[in-house]
This record gives C-alpha cells, sequence and structure tokens, in this order.
C-alpha cells in the first residue's frame, strides 16, 4: 500500500470571542494512493475542518497542531493542481460573473499551463464527462442561468481540470436533491475510478458514504471515534455514536445489523 496522505496527531483550534475552541482532537489517519475514505458526523464533528486543514484552506483564525505528511513527494500539494475540493455550495464557490466555461478553462491554463484555446477544448471534454447537455452552450453560461445540480457538475469539472491525485468532496451532495444526490454521488464515483484519484468524501450521510467508500471514519465533537472497512463500521459498529447514525438511515440496505436485537455494548 503506497501511502498518499498521513495526519500525525492533529489538533486545530478556531479563537472565538476571546478564547479557543477544538474543533479537532489529536487526530491520526492515513489515507493511501487510489482509496476512497468516507468522512462522516454530524455538524460540529470536525470532518470538515480536516478537509480544510488538509487542503490549507483553514481560516486565519484557526491554530494548527500537529502533522500532515504526504509521504513520496519532495514537496507540499498545491490546491487546484494536486488536490481538487469540491464545496457544498457550488454557487458560491463559482465566481458569479464570470461564464462556467472560462472558469474551468482558467484551471487548465493555470495549473497545466495550457494555451487559452487548449484550456477552453479540455473545459469543454469536462462537460461532457460530467454529463451537462450541449456543452458547448454549457461554456457560456453562467452560474444563475444552471441548477443547482448542474453548477455542482461544474464545480466538480473545475476540480478535476487540472488532474488531482486526491479529491476532497467536503458535503457536495447535501444542498440537493436525493434524486440528484445520487446522480452526483455516482459521477464522483466514476470520475475517481477513470483517473485514478484518491477520495475523501465528507458527509453527514452515512448511507450515502457507505455507497461510495472503501473505509468510513466516524467524527463526533472533534473526535475520531470510530475508522475501519466500510463492511466493519456498517455491520458490526463499535461505537454508540455510529450504531445511532445507522438506526437514523433506517433504508440503508446495507446487511444485517445485530445490535438492534440487543443491548448496545
Amino acid at each position: 500500500m503506497t501511502v498518499l496522505l498521513s495526519v500525525r496527531d492533529l489538533t486545530v483550534t478556531y479563537r472565538r470571542d476571546g478564547s479557543e475552541v477544538a474543533a479537532l482532537k489529536h487526530i491520526s489517519i492515513d489515507v493511501a494512493a487510489g482509496e476512497r475514505v468516507a468522512i462522516i458526523g454530524e455538524s460540529g464533528s470536525g470532518k470538515s475542518t480536516l478537509a480544510l486543514a488538509i487542503a490549507g484552506l483553514l481560516p486565519q483564525s484557526s491554530r494548527i497542531e500537529g502533522r500532515i505528511d504526504w509521504p513520496g513527494r519532495n514537496h507540499a500539494p498545491i490546491g487546484g493542481r494536486d488536490i481538487g475540493f469540491v464545496f457544498q455550495d457550488p454557487s458560491a464557490s463559482l465566481d458569479p460573473v464570470m461564464a462556467v466555461g472560462k472558469q474551468i478553462a482558467e484551471v487548465a491554463h493555470t495549473h497545466l499551463g495550457l494555451g487559452w484555446s487548449a484550456a477552453y477544448a479540455k473545459a469543454k471534454t469536462l462537460l461532457e464527462r460530467v454529463r451537462l447537455p450541449d456543452p458547448d452552450v454549457a461554456l457560456r453560461a453562467y452560474p444563475h442561468q444552471l441548477s443547482g445540480g448542474q453548477k455542482q457538475r461544474v464545480a466538480i469539472a473545475a476540480a478535476i481540470a487540472a488532474g488531482p491525485k486526491l479529491l476532497i468532496a467536503d458535503e457536495a451532495t447535501s444542498a440537493l436533491d436525493t434524486i440528484v444526490q445520487a446522480e452526483i454521488a455516482a459521477l464522483i464515483r466514476q470520475l475517481v475510478a477513470e483517473d485514478g484519484m484518491t477520495l475523501l468524501f465528507v458527509s453527514h450521510d452515512i448511507a450515502l458514504a457507505a455507497e461510495l467508500a472503501e473505509r468510513i471514519a466516524v467524527f463526533r465533537h472533534g473526535d475520531l471515534v470510530e475508522i475501519g472497512t466500510t463492511a466493519q463500521v456498517v455491520n458490526t459498529p463499535r461505537n454508540a455514536y455510529t450504531r445511532a447514525l445507522l438506526d437514523a438511515h433506517l433504508g440503508l440496505d446495507a446487511g444485517p445489523m445485530p445490535w438492534r436485537t440487543g443491548t448496545p455494548a
């Protein structure tokens, strides 16, 4: 196993009203190259803070202790080129006054050194890959002319435009309706497989995480309370909080859940 990302004893605190609040507490986790890992938990669990820390996007109000290492690399990864990031709200992450084709092309122009003609050609190909209808028209469209699901497809296209090794999807489906959520999740899984990317899928939805990930890490109040293969976490969870998350998703078709017939450990 080739380790792409190694987080060791990571603690992140935010300064708030003159005091410090710990968003992450002594987190250690390794992610292998090509692996799909889901980071799940409720709002305030620290899962998005971990994603932002890995991508180097934490605000200045934060303080970091511990290490985030990239074994096998002689330099830290560059956001946009080595790490693609898909945010929860595409309306906030896309420039409202720039055509979406230019926004995608700009990533390829900046990080791959492509001329504008080649960058636009790549943008069109990416819009085809994320299954936007009529890519030639979509290239000239502005974000406000697209639906929420279409904007998220554009955001995904921009995130993978430079061929990143790691794709971080931070609640990338939570602002969408159920049908579009499933479509976007399937699209992310397909693109990750086709491009050989590593995936960090951040979500509060353990059912969706189980469909996408090979391993699941469960966070609560800044602590990593459980981590294991998807089968282990879903079928034989060790932590009461994980069991509660699973019980909240009664529609999850994940095989037997034995704790429901007995007293939780």
